[in-house]
């Protein structure tokens, strides 16, 4: 079984749609194995979206994911990565298939309610990062 890395972000959480995103997660055959709301620090968020420092939307990256609450949680499955990847939708919402968790739950690109890890190597690294506060 392959394992994932989820953060439902703080968009989704203000908006109050974690129990409805879990539900589309477990309805699609991913099991959530560990998950806990907390308040990313600034330090796991830089450290998290490292690869994207360089990038002029890094600082507005870090302080989105600690604008507020998220739900970080570890899902696990067949084919995890790409299954999750596929339920999320597009980064854009406005490209995102209908049914996705983008289309449904997301406001904007940059308030694009989920992360997902976007390949099995991602997944480890980024579980790694997250892994003190399960």
């Amino acid at each position: 079984m392959e394992k994932t890395l989820c953060i439902i972000k703080p968009d989704a959480v203000a908006n109050g749609f974690v129990d409805k995103i879990n539900e589309k997660i477990t309805g699609s055959g991913l099991a959530i194995i560990n998950s806990k709301k907390i308040l990313i620090s600034k330090e796991i968020a830089e450290k998290f979206y490292a690869e994207h420092s360089e990038r002029p939307f890094f600082g507005e990256l870090v302080d989105f994911m600690i604008s507020g609450d998220a739900v970080v949680q570890i899902l696990e499955g067949e084919n995890a990565v790409k299954s999750y990847r596929a339920l999320m939708g597009a980064t854009n919402p406005d490209e995102a298939d209908e049914g996705t968790l983008r289309a449904e739950f997301a406001e904007s690109l940059s308030k694009n309610a989920v992360h997902g890890s976007d390949s099995a190597d991602s997944a480890e690294r980024e579980i790694e990062i997250m892994s003190d506060i399960f």
